[in-house]
Order: C-alpha cells, then sequence, then structure tokens
C-alpha cells in the first residue's frame, strides 16, 4: 500500500509543512520532540484538521482540502497511542475486543485467537490494566489498534515510557507485526536504534519540516547502516560473523540463526582510520575502504563518507587526523570498528 501525505497547516505553535510518499511496511517518522512527528500521526488518523493538503491511502482518499476530510472511524486506521489509554475498568480482553466494537462484522478482518497468540496475551486476559506492566500493557494497545482491522497501524512512540528489558520485548511483537500481519505501519519515534531495527523507510523531520525522505540503509544521524546476513557464531567467545558486500564484521552475540539478514548500524564514532592494514590491534574489524567525501564539519571533528565495497560508513575522526592523513576523495584507507561497538542494540532483523 502507498500512503502520500501532504499537508500544511498548524499545530498548536508548530507550523506543518511536510511532503512524504511511502509503500514500505514500516514507515519511520523520526526527528527529535517537537518536530510534529506526533501532528502527521494524528492528520493521518482524521484526529488533527490540516489547512490544506492531500492525504491519501491506496485509493483511499482521506483527506483532499477543501472538499474531503473523513471522519476517523471511516479511515480503517489503527492506532496505538504511547501512553496506551486503556479503558481501565475493563479486564484486557474487553480492552481488545473494543477494538473491533465499531467494525462492522463483514469488515473484520483479523481473528481474536490470533491477535492474541501473536502478542502473546493469552494469560492476561482476565487482568485489569492496573495488574499490568508497561510493555504489557502496550502490547494490549497494540491488540486493541490490530483487531480494529485497519488498512494501516499507527504508532506512536510505544517504547517511550518502558525500560530497557521492555524496549526490548516491545520491538521484538513489532517486528512480528512487521513480518506476519502484512498491515503496514506508520512508526513514531526520535531513537535512532529503534529506525534501524524495524523500519524500511525513514522520514527525517525538524520543526514540522520533511528534511529527507529514503531507506534506513545508508547515513542515519551520525552513523551507516549495513545490511548483513549472519554467517556464523562463535559460541566460545560470544561473537557472531556477520558477512556484507565489504567483507565480513563480528559483533556480540547478535540474536539471529545463521543465514537470516540482519541490519546493523555503525556508529560514525566508533570508526577510525589507518593509511595501511594495521597489525598487533584489538580491533577484529578491518576493512578496505575507499574515501568518498570529506564533510567539513563543526569544529574539531569532520564525518568522512566510505566506500566499503558499494556499502556506505561513515567514519568521524578529527580535523588534525584529516590533515596529518591526507584524507581525501579517492584515497584508499582502512577502516576500523570495535566488535563490541556493534551490540544489540545495533543490530536488528532485516
Amino acid at each position: 500500500m502507498t500512503l502520500e501525505v501532504t499537508i500544511a497547516g498548524r499545530a498548536g505553535d508548530l507550523k506543518l509543512d511536510v511532503r512524504f510518499a511511502s509503500d514500505a511496511a514500516v514507515t519511520a517518522l523520526f526527528g527529535p520532540s517537537g518536530a510534529g512527528k506526533s501532528s502527521v500521526l494524528n492528520a493521518i488518523a482524521g484526529l488533527l484538521t490540516p489547512e490544506r493538503g492531500r492525504i491519501v491511502a491506496e485509493s483511499s482518499v482521506f483527506f483532499d482540502a477543501p472538499r474531503v476530510n473523513l471522519p476517523p472511524r471511516a479511515r480503517r486506521v489503527g492506532y496505538a497511542f504511547q501512553e496506551g489509554r486503556l479503558l481501565p475498568h475493563f479486564d484486557v480482553r474487553a480492552n481488545l475486543l473494543y477494538g473491533r466494537f465499531f467494525r462492522p462484522r463483514a469488515e473484520r478482518s483479523r481473528d481474536f485467537d490470533a491477535v492474541v497468540q501473536l502478542l502473546d496475551l493469552g494469560h492476561l486476559l482476565s487482568r485489569r490494566p492496573r495488574n499490568l506492566s508497561g510493555g504489557e500493557k502496550q502490547r494490549v494497545a497494540i491488540g486493541r489498534a490490530l483487531l480494529a482491522s485497519p488498512r494501516l497501524l499507527l504508532l506512536d512512540e510505544p517504547l517511550a515510557s518502558l525500560d530497557a528489558p521492555r524496549k526490548s520485548e516491545i520491538l521484538y511483537y513489532i517486528e512480528r507485526l512487521r513480518d506476519e500481519t502484512g498491515v503496514p505501519i506508520v512508526y513514531v519515534s526520535h531513537s535512532v536504534e529503534e529506525v534501524v531495527r524495524l523500519a524500511d523507510t525513514v522520514v527525517r523531520m525538524e520543526a514540522g519540516r520533511v528534511i529527507e525522505v529514503g531507506p534506513v540503509f545508508g547515513r542515519l544521524e551520525g552513523g551507516a547502516v549495513v545490511e548483513t546476513r549472519v554467517a556464523g557464531h562463535d559460541l566460545a567467545w560470544g561473537l557472531t560473523r556477520l558477512d556484507f558486500a565489504g567483507g565480513e564484521l563480528y559483533a556480540a552475540d547478535v540474536d539471529a540463526l545463521v543465514g537470516e539478514r540482519v541490519r546493523v548500524r555503525i556508529r560514525a564514532q566508533d570508526v577510525s582510520l589507518a593509511l595501511s592494514r594495521p597489525a598487533g590491534v584489538s580491533m577484529l574489524n578491518i576493512l578496505a575502504a575507499t574515501v568518498r567525501s570529506v564533510d567539513g564539519g563543526v569544529g574539531a571533528s569532520v564525518d568522512v563518507r566510505l566506500d566499503v565495497s558499494g556499502a556506505e560508513v561513515l567514519a568521524r575522526v578529527t580535523r588534525k587526523s584529516v590533515w596529518e592523513l591526507g584524507i581525501e576523495p579517492g584515497k584508499h584507507v582502512f577502516a576500523l570498528i570495535k566488535s563490541v561497538a556493534i551490540d544489540r542494540l545495533s543490530v536488528g532483523y532485516a
């Protein structure tokens, strides 16, 4: 399904001027707090009316000022809010069933038992929201949205209020949603790690405007994302070998099966450069590369874009190092990356 959003107007004090299109399984609206990400989500859902613009999901026109403005119920959009917003006087079963209460029986495409199994909610059905953890509340909220049989699922920073273990838990279930339901997802986040794990297309926003739209692979917020394949696990050392076009990477204990594709975020500050292949160093990842460009940067640091057999890697080094090593476009160098820098938060299923 292709989602097209072109809107302009105001959301409180924020001026919105947004334009993007995506046919990805997961489209991430990414940017700092206050960028307007949730406002765009509300416009898609019909909870905010832009002054002008057009919102289309496949062949269904949600909004086309001034002629068309479908009410939220008619848009068939599932929405899971950051706070969950469960009905406190209902148990989990009733909260889930409330998701399809307003959907005519003929339009109900989601089986209750299948959603319960997908999100592992069976043992929670008789509990009230006050007796649920933060992660459990979010799973119920997502299940309720899914049982509305949506053509589009909107998730507004569902991990924002959770601690690290609960975030990892919910990420796993959202990956299952992405891979097993076939329902396109628009996912709001300001976390690079979440975007790398989940998204196919990233819409970067700042101050109510779209700065960039593109695939998750390539540069992303001070780093690069590389698609790899799990080649093997070294259980004795707790390392996983990942193959990609530029060679191989060793990472710390990646939770994936041999042969599975995973995407890896390599932070620019975790990449060092050398003019020749070093010996006697602790870094296991040494990649031959060619300098694509040297970005000016601000202050002491400079970003160096590298071509590693077609994959892009970003290195953040000092301006002094660039001058002393003679780093310039076309120069052959070696990128050095610590294995421990590629941790569980940096790896997600592709």
